[in-house]
């Protein structure tokens, strides 16, 4: 009887002290659900898309794998393989080599270079397409000079290289997408110490010597990581590689769901291209992992940069010119051309109706994504749980997977739920709505803010972890509530980097095209799809406006970037 009494009080205070912790777990919950429930609800949205096509994959109305696999996936992928391998080759070595010149060395425009070689960005991929074969084809001004020239007659009495080929869409993709290399690689040998450099040419080394033994190696991970973007954007590119008829996985999807009417064969052929890109995603996280590994606690010396003159002044600049003027002189003088050739193709309605759509979809898909990367990335901080933490780097899965592929996983998830509102709308008041979600916009903007969450969340997260904890922590004891402490100490201090995630996410939008062609409504055009519809047709003078307003807000994102580069080198 004794031990019992003597055991009742520590029972007791042990299921107190149990009962209070519950509590406490129970109302930090509670307090704290909005938040994660927010945060949960918003990865799905995200995540959906990439699941749905696994889903549609592995549960196809009619397996057509083995169909696939002994007639066009063979050929599918040797094509992205050699197409994704050639682009990332060449955008390596001229990123590379291009970065390594204006770093180390000083010549006649060499500090102008520097933003220009950015300028390519600007030009979407397609756009430069149509320009090249424009300018190169049998009636440009190219074969047109070489034949006033020569005197020949007809095609017959010279050889020419085929335009539409899978050579020229590496050299169209590769000139788009050399400054993903060039910007990663100039910044590593920016952060190299110019005393290992002056070690080498003490000992003998020469230019190419201190290039291949020393600056290599060191920017060796950053040159990875930007081939791997590369190489991620080439197996995702659509409009390129149709113009060019170069048969990849990318474009398989198209054929495979709009001409065979096969959604699941679409579904299996889109896993494949995820699987892809998901292998180049984690390439392209261990190079970032590697690129730290090099970095140096101690204030290094930057490189003093070797003034060249003479021919080998002009040949530095020549190398440095050379993606300048492919990438953006010669798509931009093409198009703009053509945009003014014929002025009143400014005017005509398709234009102005695309124009809006644009501004349309595209801003509304850019407040949507930077307001739900606010609320999840500050929700996720607030919570110190560790799932929600887990869960945030899945969100940027998006940005990797191709337009086409986000398509197709969007479209069929939307078009179940479309039919189940119409139903139940029509069962309720006799009136049949349509297809309210994938008739209209929505899908499109869905499929924006699920592609580039990513950057809006990247650049929310560093504005955040940027403003103090004190400031918060001030407010919240001045009585302010969470909603509160965000609109009125967080948001105006990360202001910055909230209008520079909005303007960017509204270019990428402006740009994107797969998934705009797969989820538009009937009738419903965007800048991007007009120059797409255009071009295919061969109507370049009618596509030109178009694709000049793209690079136009294109240039716009460039120079803000830009700006910052030179905004970091000052500080």
């Amino acid at each position: 009887m004794t031990d019992q009494i003597s055991q009742t009080p520590a029972c007791e205070a042990s299921g107190a002290s149990g009962a209070a912790r519950r509590h406490g777990r129970l109302a930090r919950v509670s307090r704290l659900s909005p938040w994660s429930a927010g945060a949960f609800v918003i990865a799905g949205l995200v995540l959906m898309p990439l699941i749905a096509v696994v889903w549609i994959a592995f549960h196809p109305s009619e397996n057509i794998w083995p169909h696939l696999l002994a007639t066009t996936l063979p050929r599918y992928m040797t094509t992205t393989a050699l197409l994704a391998f050639g682009v990332a080759g060449l955008a390596a070595c001229v990123g590379t080599g291009s970065a390594w010149l204006v770093t180390m060395y000083r010549f006649p425009l060499s500090k102008a270079l520097e933003w220009l070689l950015l300028l390519p960005l600007a030009i979407p991929a397609y756009v430069g397409a149509y320009a090249l074969v424009d300018f190169l084809e049998y009636a440009g001004p190219v074969q047109g000079g070489l034949r006033q020239l020569f005197g020949w007659q007809n095609a017959r009495d010279y050889w020419f290289p085929e335009i539409r080929s899978l050579g020229s869409a590496i050299v169209v993709l590769a000139a788009a997408l050399t400054p993903y290399v060039f910007l990663l690689t100039r910044a590593a040998f920016r952060e190299q110490s110019g005393s290992v450099y002056e070690t080498a040419r003490a000992l003998g080394a020469g230019p190419f010597e201190r290039f291949w033994r020393v600056g290599l190696p060191l920017a060796r991970p950053a040159i990875a990581a930007g081939t791997a973007i590369v190489m991620m954007e080439a197996v995702s590119d659509y409009g390129t590689v149709s113009y060019f008829a170069v048969q990849t996985l990318t474009t398989g999807i198209f054929s495979t769901w709009l001409e065979g009417g096969n959604a699941g064969g679409a579904a299996q052929i889109a896993s494949v291209v995820l699987v892809v890109v998901l292998l180049l995603v984690a390439f392209e996280k261990v190079s970032r992992g590697r690129a730290r590994f090099h970095q140096s606690a101690r204030q290094l010396r930057p490189v003093e940069p070797i003034r060249l003159t003479g021919w080998q002044g002009l040949l530095a600049l020549a190398l440095c010119a050379v993606p300048f003027l492919v990438g953006f002189v010669l798509p931009v003088s093409v198009i703009s051309y053509h945009a003014l050739g014929e002025p009143e193709q400014w005017a005509v309605p398709g234009l102005v109706s695309a124009l809006k759509n644009t501004l349309t979809v595209a801003g509304s898909a850019a407040i949507l994504t930077v307001l739900a990367a606010l609320f999840m990335v500050y929700g996720v901080r607030l919570t110190g749980r560790k799932l929600p933490r887990l869960i945030l780097p899945f969100t940027t899965l998006g940005y990797a997977a191709p337009g086409a592929v986000l398509g197709l996983g969007i479209l069929f998830p939307l078009a179940g739920l479309d039919h189940v509102l119409a139903d139940t709308v029509e069962a309720l008041t006799g009136f049949d709505p349509g297809l309210l979600l994938t008739g209209s916009a929505f899908a499109i903007i869905l499929a924006y803010v699920v592609r580039f969450f990513a950057i809006a969340q990247g650049a929310t997260d560093a504005a955040l972890g940027r403003v103090s904890p004190s400031l918060p922590m001030a407010a919240r004891s001045l009585g302010q509530t969470l909603g509160g402490t965000l609109r009125r100490v967080y948001v105006p201090l990360i202001r910055g980097s909230v209008g520079t995630a909005l303007l960017l996410v509204f270019v990428d939008c402006v740009k994107e095209l797969p998934a705009t062609l797969l989820l538009r409504p009937f009738n419903y055009n965007t800048l991007a799809t007009r120059v797409y519809d255009k071009a295919s047709l061969e109507q370049l003078e009618q596509a030109s406006p178009a694709a000049l307003l793209v690079i136009g807000v294109g240039l716009v994102a460039v120079v803000l970037m830009a700006r910052s580069e030179n905004a970091a080198d000052l500080s």
